[in-house]
């Protein structure tokens, strides 16, 4: 695994595809890599922040904490993406936690280099700022599904997304390992209901379990679920 980042394809999947090879070559010899393993949490809602992280590998999650106590899943992330920019870029502590589905390497970028980047690289901050952008037109889009949807339609919803970001194995299931407590929390309602409909959902042919694997056998059918019919 190479440490150099000018040589890192996962850099052409985010922000820093746009940065120079010498300014590379400053954040090489200033990060670290970390190994992380599956449910760690790289860093927690509320925490100030001494840098970014960029996921070289695995997938994360990443939480809020409701004021019953109970987690709801924001988003899914996956390698190539920047996690933490937005709290470092606006100098306030972390408005999510973020937590590994599966083991993973991450390099850690300290926030003086980000800061750095950001004031001195015109497109480096287009990026980042397009980045957030993106991130706010996702965020209104999950509130508007809870609002409009039925849990039902959610589920469908959510099934066709973690396929088409997190791809299927050789078996055809969808490539990550989520409990039904996660899917629950992604979708906003109880675990209880989530096993309900994902029975349904098997029984009417849309989905075959094979224990937490899940793959999707009828996506037309899902895709109709999600448009109301």
């Amino acid at each position: 695994m190479t440490s150099q980042c000018e040589k890192c394809i996962i850099r052409d999947l985010n922000s820093l595809g746009s940065v120079s090879a010498e300014d590379l070559d400053g954040i090489s010899k200033s990060k670290s890599t970390l190994h992380i393993k599956r449910g760690e949490v790289i860093f927690s809602e509320g925490s100030s922040l001494k840098g970014v992280y960029c996921l070289r590998n695995g997938k994360c999650k990443l939480t809020k904490l409701a004021p019953n106590g109970k987690e709801q899943i924001v988003r899914f992330i996956r390698k190539g993406e920047l996690v933490g920019h937005r709290s470092v870029i606006s100098n306030s502590v972390a408005h999510l936690t973020v937590t590994a589905l599966e083991e993973m390497d991450v390099c850690f970028i300290p926030k003086n280099e980000i800061l750095e980047l950001f004031k001195m690289n015109s497109d480096f901050s287009m990026q980042i700022t397009k980045s957030l952008a993106e991130d706010l037109d996702d965020a209104n889009a999950s509130i508007a599904n809870m609002a409009q949807k039925n849990v039902r339609e959610r589920l469908a919803e959510s099934l066709l997304f973690f396929e088409k970001i997190f791809g299927v194995d050789n078996d055809g299931f969808i490539s990550v390992t989520l409990t039904r407590e996660e899917i629950a929390n992604a979708i906003g309602t109880a675990t209880e209901s989530t096993i309900r409909l994902l029975s349904e959902f098997k029984k009417e042919g849309f989905i075959t379990l094979a224990g937490k694997k899940i793959r999707l056998e009828d996506k037309v059918k899902l895709q109709h679920l999600t448009e109301g019919y």
